[in-house]
């Protein structure tokens, strides 16, 4: 039996596990709270972050890293961005030869810009094929609930690609597999980043005409982006781009639109932060994603303007005007 880590017991992380665990692979998640993986592992249920989802028997739970990804397959990473690094580093000396390592997360680092993968294959020293990105529009309450997804499983390794298909296939989960890892990557980033600006039209008492221009010229900046590094254009328009982007945007399940909806009614970044809440990713890596695309000398609008909302104390109205009155010119 195909046998799988999933490090990160968050909403996503453990939807994807049932994921896995649903198409017959035997899961084990690792938490960080001895509690919540014994609750996981004892009622099946992750109360924390899925109430009410009963989570299947082949998936168990352990505090302990190094019991969790021992002969796994496939390890899965869904640890917020900005720790992946720490988490990786401690997890890395259990990780068995050969094992494919899995990104779920949608961010890029702050510091050193890298992508996930970069980071993936620097902290465990593995080379960038057997390194695997999930990206499209999964939303994890929706997905847990066995509503129909579908999403990307890209890997450079197209072979490698097609085992993890295989692995997370269920009746109500469709993966697709493609061998662009840049391109999912940076669908999957950047869009954390519009859905806030998308999430402060809507706060702002803004209709459907903004949020679809947000969307579309957010889109652009994402395609101008992957173009500079090398991704393939037909992603953008796929599941791990404009599938995902819409998601995120639209929905109220979105961490990153909510974020930006509060920031948009006027609420300051520090009120939000201070309350318990998952991670919105694109709060922190606007900052990084940005700093990618002036290095590669992108144009990125969107992003700069949320940049200077959530970091500089730009207010949401200024970024709306700052918007609409640059520069006219074509599409």
């Amino acid at each position: 039996m195909t046998r799988a880590a999933v490090l990160g017991s968050g909403s996503w992380g453990t939807a994807f596990g049932k994921v896995l665990a649903d198409a017959g692979t035997e899961v084990v998640l690792w938490a960080r709270r001895p509690e919540l993986a014994e609750a996981v592992r004892d009622r099946h249920e992750n109360e924390d972050y899925l109430p009410g989802i009963a989570l299947p028997h082949n998936l168990s739970a352990t505090s302990d890293a190094a019991e969790a990804v021992e002969g796994a397959d496939f390890v899965v990473l869904a640890v917020p961005s900005q720790s992946l690094r720490e988490n990786l580093s401690a997890a890395a000396p259990f990780l068995a030869r050969g094992t494919v390592l899995v990104s779920l997360m949608k961010g890029v680092e702050l510091g050193t810009m890298k992508r996930m993968s970069e980071v993936v294959c620097e902290v465990a020293d593995v080379p960038a094929e057997q390194v695997a990105v999930v990206s499209g529009p999964n939303l994890a309450k929706e997905i847990a609930m066995g509503q129909p997804a579908a999403t990307v499983v890209a890997c450079t390794d197209a072979q490698a690609a097609e085992r993890l298909q295989a692995a997370c296939l269920t009746r109500y989960f469709r993966p697709y597999t493609n061998v662009d890892v840049v391109g999912c990557e940076l669908g999957g980033a950047v869009k954390n980043v519009i859905a806030l600006a998308t999430g402060m039209a809507e706060g702002m008492g803004f209709g459907d005409n903004t949020k679809a221009s947000l969307i579309t010229r957010g889109l652009a900046e994402t395609a101008r982006l992957g173009a500079a590094l090398g991704a393939d254009p037909l992603t953008f328009s796929g599941l791990a781009g404009l599938g995902d982007l819409v998601a995120t945007c639209t929905s109220p399940l979105s961490r990153n639109r909510t974020f930006g909806e509060k920031l948009g009614r006027g609420e300051t970044l520090e009120d939000i932060l201070g309350r318990k809440q998952q991670t919105a990713e694109g709060v922190k890596s606007c900052r990084s994603i940005l700093d990618l695309a002036r290095k590669h000398d992108v144009y990125m609008p969107i992003t700069e303007h949320v940049v200077k909302v959530v970091h500089e104390g730009m207010t949401p109205q200024e970024m709306v005007r700052g918007l609409m009155q640059r520069e006219a010119k074509s599409e």
